[in-house]
C-alpha cells in the first residue's frame, strides 16, 4: 500500500465551492444534483464531504465506477455492518437491529444468508414467473386503460412490483396495500408525508414483523401446494450452520424482501417514464422499434439509478485515489454518479435506449450485488413492452412530485393521460 503519511486526509481535504449533495429539499424540488456529482467526479472523484444531515463527521463520496467496484470487492476493508449502509449515524441499539438485515451483513455471515435467500431467486424460478407477471401487467393496464388518465406511480409503477413481491411472499391480494404503506414509511424516512419520526419507522418494522409471523403461522397450519411460488416456506424450513432461523431473523428477511423487493423496482419504472417524458424522441423510437426493449431497460436502470448510494465504513486505514481514508470513516458509493461517468460510457449524459455498451453499477457489485436484479429486469421489460403497445401516446398531465430523499431516487406522483383503450 506504500507510505500513507503523505496522502490527503479528511482534515486536509479541500472543499469544492457550491457542493452539497445531501440537501433533502433540493432532491425533492429539483431532482438528483447531477451537475454537482459531475463536478465532483471530474475535479475530485474521491471527495470528502464535510457535512451530512445525520450530524456526523462527514463522508468520502466515491463517484467513479472503478473505485466503487474496489470497495465492493473488499468487504474486509469496507464494512456493511459497522455503521450500517446509509449516511445516518445510529445509536448502538438501533444499529444492532439493522444488522440482522442481510444488506448490513459482512462475510462470512452474509454469504451464509445470501445462499439461503438466493434459493428463491434462481433463474428457473424467475423464468417460471414470466407468464404470471405478463398477466399481472395486462390486469394493471386493464384497470386504467378505459379511463384515459391515472397516477402512474400508484396505479402502474407501484402496482406491478407489489403484485409480484406479494405473490413471492405469499401475501393475499387484498392485503398488498399494507406492503405499499410499510415501504413508504420505511424508505421515505426523510419525507414528512410518509413518516414523522424515527419511532414511526420502528412501528412500521414491528408491524411488518408481526405480519410475517402471522403469515408463517398460516403456512404451518396449511398443506404445501405443489405449485406454490412463495419463499416463506423456504425461510421457515431453512437452516444456517445447522440451526433454524430465529423468529427475528425470519422477520428481518421478510422485511428486506417486502420493502427492497418493491420499492426499487417501483422507482426504476417511475424514473423510466419520466426519462421518456424528458426525451420524447426516445419514447417514439421504442414505440417504433419494440425490439429495443431490452437495451431500453438497461438504459433506464443506468439513467435512473433508484438507489443512489450505499455506505461502507473503513475497517483500517486505506488508500483510494490518492486519499487516505482512515479506519472508522464513512465511504459512500454514489452509483448515480458512476453511471454517468464519461470515461465509462460514450455520451454518458444522453439518454439513449439503443446503447450497446452499458456496464452500469445500478445493482451494485461484488457480494452485495442485488439478488432481485433479474426479477426487476423481467418486470420492467414486460411492463414497458405493453405500455408502448397499449399506451403509445402516454404523456405527462400535471406536476411530478418527488420523494424527499438523498438515498432513494423516488417519485410520489406522476399524473399521466393517454388515449382510452379497450381491456383485453
Amino acid at each position: 500500500m506504500g507510505d500513507l503519511s503523505q496522502l490527503e486526509t479528511s482534515e486536509t481535504a479541500k472543499d469544492i465551492p457550491g457542493i452539497n449533495i445531501t440537501d433533502l429539499d433540493a432532491y425533492r424540488d429539483s431532482g438528483v444534483p447531477h451537475d454537482q456529482l459531475r463536478t465532483i467526479r471530474e475535479q475530485d472523484p474521491v471527495y470528502f464531504h464535510r457535512e451530512d444531515p445525520g450530524g456526523g463527521n462527514g463522508f468520502w463520496a466515491l463517484t467513479k465506477p472503478e473505485d466503487i467496484c474496489f470497495v465492493s470487492r473488499n468487504p474486509q476493508l469496507f464494512s456493511s455492518s459497522r455503521g450500517g449502509t446509509t449516511m445516518e449515524e445510529y445509536e448502538p441499539e438501533d444499529l444492532s437491529q439493522f444488522n440482522i438485515l442481510m444488506l448490513n451483513m459482512d462475510p462470512p455471515q452474509h454469504a451464509k444468508y445470501r445462499k439461503l435467500v438466493s434459493k428463491g431467486f434462481t433463474p428457473r424460478i424467475i423464468r417460471s414467473m414470466a407468464k404470471g407477471i405478463a398477466e399481472d401487467v395486462d390486469e394493471i393496464i386493464n384497470d386504467v386503460i378505459e379511463k384515459g388518465s391515472c397516477d402512474f406511480v400508484r396505479d402502474i409503477a407501484a402496482e406491478l412490483p407489489l403484485v409480484v413481491i406479494a405473490r413471492l411472499l405469499g401475501v393475499p391480494k387484498d392485503e398488498r396495500d399494507k406492503l405499499f404503506d410499510w415501504s413508504n414509511r420505511l424508505i421515505g424516512f426523510d419525507d414528512p408525508e410518509f413518516q414523522t419520526s424515527i419511532e414511526d419507522a420502528r412501528m412500521a418494522s414491528m408491524e411488518i414483523w408481526m405480519y410475517a409471523n402471522s403469515l408463517a403461522e398460516a403456512k404451518l397450519a396449511s398443506p404445501e401446494s405443489a405449485d406454490e411460488q412463495d419463499i416463506i416456506r423456504t425461510l421457515m424450513n431453512a437452516e444456517v450452520d445447522g440451526e433454524k432461523l430465529t423468529e427475528m431473523e425470519f422477520d428481518a428477511f421478510f422485511l428486506l424482501l417486502a420493502v427492497a423487493g418493491n420499492e426499487t423496482t417501483r422507482n426504476a419504472i417511475s424514473g423510466g417514464i419520466v426519462a421518456f417524458f424528458e426525451n420524447p424522441d426516445q419514447w417514439q423510437r421504442l414505440v417504433d422499434n419494440p425490439d429495443l426493449v431490452d437495451s431500453a431497460i438497461e438504459e433506464i436502470l443506468r439513467w435512473v439509478t433508484p438507489v443512489m448510494y450505499f455506505r461502507r465504513t473503513a475497517t483500517q486505514d486505506v488508500e483510494i485515489g490518492g486519499k487516505l481514508i482512515r479506519e472508522g470513516e464513512k465511504v459512500l458509493m454514489y452509483y448515480n454518479a458512476a453511471n454517468r461517468d464519461d470515461e465509462r460510457f460514450a455520451d454518458a449524459q444522453k439518454f439513449d435506449i439503443a446503447r450497446t455498451e452499458n456496464d452500469h453499477v445500478t445493482f451494485g457489485h461484488g457480494e452485495h450485488f442485488c439478488l432481485g436484479a433479474s426479477l426487476a429486469r423481467l418486470e420492467m421489460k414486460l411492463l414497458f413492452a405493453e405500455l408502448i403497445k397499449r399506451m403509445p401516446d402516454i404523456r405527462l398531465a400535471g406536476d411530478i412530485r418527488r420523494l424527499r430523499s438523498n438515498f432513494i431516487n423516488g417519485y410520489k406522483e406522476i399524473p399521466v393521460e393517454f388515449t382510452p383503450g379497450a381491456k383485453i
